[in-house]
């Protein structure tokens, strides 16, 4: 199912219920039977912050083609910390958890979004003015802290989920305040969220920030999935710039402006963390996480594993 929406600065959320037959119960937007199963919630404090928790999995492929038609002198960054909530019930297994990160652009940037069927979505976007990020945080002298507050340009940072933030987020579904306080609340917590997000941005490493075309997203994008797909083979640099449309030293500036990290270095922890997970969810031996990603040398492979998870992998497999 393709949806296209236009978002006038308000958010997407009625839009989207509306157009997937969504039905409305107070802040509550909730998926239909015959579509999936969980809500859509949020609330708004006039035009400086808002905010939308998703808490849903669908029964089929959505894209949402959303287009911004914001009012003059909107200057919003998004902050989306996605798969943060795994709490709708699956006792069959059946569903796949969203990846978690945390997405942080201008309000500006039109997407597409991607939702694949029988995937939770758990995640909280919160729309900030940035006078409102300036009140906040306009005191922290960090170049990075910085690159978001003053942004005139497109952008796109990405970044990890930490404790801290989940456990934050996860008290926003178990509201443990009555109605009549819940507005303040929400509120307080999404300041709370806000704090430990650039607590992570505070600990990247200060690289120029240059402006981001949206093909140029979209070509650091498919370079991000080509690696998370490809984990036994070590990335081919001048290949990726060629299928990016892009030279090399571009392609490797805007993936760590991105991501934070360089791009064999995103590689390779994110190929550590999968060989975590084939560890502690699969089960398998840690000669078969190492050969099926891509290692011929399973001493070279304990010693990365222990690198980035701080531990031998044998060790941890035994946890």
């Amino acid at each position: 199912m393709k949806i296209s929406i236009t978002d006038k600065g308000s958010g997407i959320a009625l839009e989207f219920g509306k157009a997937i037959g969504a039905t409305v119960d107070g802040r509550f937007i909730n998926i239909p039977e015959n579509k999936g199963a969980g809500y859509l919630t949020g609330f708004s404090w006039g035009s400086d912050l808002r905010m939308m928790i998703r808490n849903y999995h669908l029964k089929e492929d959505v894209f949402v083609e959303r287009t911004n038609e914001l009012a003059e002198g909107q200057e919003d960054i998004i902050f989306r910390l996605n798969g943060i909530f795994s709490s709708l019930a699956d006792p069959a297994g059946q569903l796949l958890a969203e990846q978690a990160n945390i997405l942080i652009c201008r309000h500006a940037v039109s997407t597409i979004m991607a939702m694949p069927s029988n995937t939770v979505f758990g995640s909280v976007t919160i729309a900030v003015s940035k006078q409102y990020l300036h009140q906040l945080f306009g005191q922290i002298d960090h170049p990075v802290v910085a690159s978001v507050l003053e942004a005139k340009d497109n952008f796109v940072f990405e970044t990890g989920i930490s404790p801290e933030i989940i456990n934050a987020a996860a008290d926003m579904l178990d509201q443990p305040v009555p109605q009549s306080i819940e507005r303040h609340y929400y509120k307080l917590k999404c300041e709370e969220l806000l704090c430990y997000i650039f607590t992570t941005l505070m600990q990247r490493e200060a690289v120029p920030i240059s402006a981001m075309h949206i093909k140029d997203i979209k070509a650091i994008y498919a370079v991000k999935a080509y690696l998370q797909a490809h984990f036994d083979k070590p990335p081919n640099i001048a290949a990726l710039a060629r299928e990016a449309g892009m030279s090399e030293p571009k392609l490797r500036k805007l993936f760590k402006q991105t991501f934070g990290k360089g791009v064999f270095e995103y590689y390779q922890s994110g190929r550590m963390q999968k060989a975590a997970q084939l560890l502690r969810e699969n089960r398998l031996t840690v000669s078969e996480v190492g050969y099926q990603l891509g290692f011929t040398n399973l001493s070279h492979f304990s010693r990365v594993f222990e690198q980035y998870i701080g531990m031998k992998p044998k060790k941890y497999s035994a946890m």
